[in-house]
């Protein structure tokens, strides 16, 4: 299992390698925010239209996020009420 993992910059802490942590796709984006990929238009419009927009990116014409950042964008969602 630690054949998986790698240290973090500067920090020497473990953490996934990029590829565990990156969704490609709205519908694996809308899966695991969601639970459910029929949510795939929420990704799209929580990405660019809402007033607090969800931390995702493009690697050419495919929408991407990590899911930590997911995690902490849901975070800072909660403590904001």
């Amino acid at each position: 299992m630690q054949e998986h993992l790698r240290a973090g910059p500067a920090t020497g802490e473990v953490c996934p390698t990029l590829a565990e942590d990156l969704l490609r796709g709205a519908d694996a984006i809308a899966l695991f925010v969601f639970g459910d990929a029929k949510e795939r238009r929420k990704v799209y419009y929580y990405a660019s239209e809402a007033k607090v927009r969800m931390p995702t990116f493009r690697m050419g014409n495919v929408i991407c996020a990590r899911k930590s950042r997911l995690l902490d964008w849901i975070e800072q969602q909660e403590a904001a009420g």
